[in-house]
């Protein structure tokens, strides 16, 4: 069941992301990716919230915990989960993980979107 709380939240999370950048890519165009911003900032923000609420009044479910964080947030951005993690090393004074948290999937994110596109590139230049 769980499963399938997850699921609904996320396509909920994902058309949401889809239409928040249709309506960006509208108003400010596709020169700056607006949408992926204002999209991981808001689900940033988002997430907090959710995370405080079940922190200092958890008396909801753990479905309802399911369904809004892993589900829409994470069908919306999964910048939020990453965001969330960091901040509990943070918070847990483990500051060194956190920096290498937050350093380590940056930089290892970037290298394999390179790596992909690259791969791309080459069993697909021909095609």
């Amino acid at each position: 069941m769980n499963y399938l709380i997850v699921f609904l939240g996320a396509g909920i999370g994902g058309a949401s992301r889809h239409g928040v950048n249709v309506l960006a890519a509208r108003l400010v165009g596709t020169a700056f990716p607006a949408g992926t911003l204002v999209i991981n900032v808001l689900g940033c923000l988002l997430m907090g919230l959710i995370a405080g609420f079940f922190a200092f009044r958890g008396h909801l479910p753990q479905e309802a915990r399911l369904f809004l964080t892993t589900g829409i947030l994470g069908g919306f951005t999964t910048f939020s989960a990453f965001s969330l993690d960091a901040a509990l090393l943070w918070e847990r004074g483990d500051m060194g993980l956190a920096v290498l948290y937050v350093l380590s999937s940056v930089i290892f994110s970037l290298i394999a979107v390179a790596a992909g596109l690259a791969l791309s590139r080459i069993f697909l230049a021909g095609v």
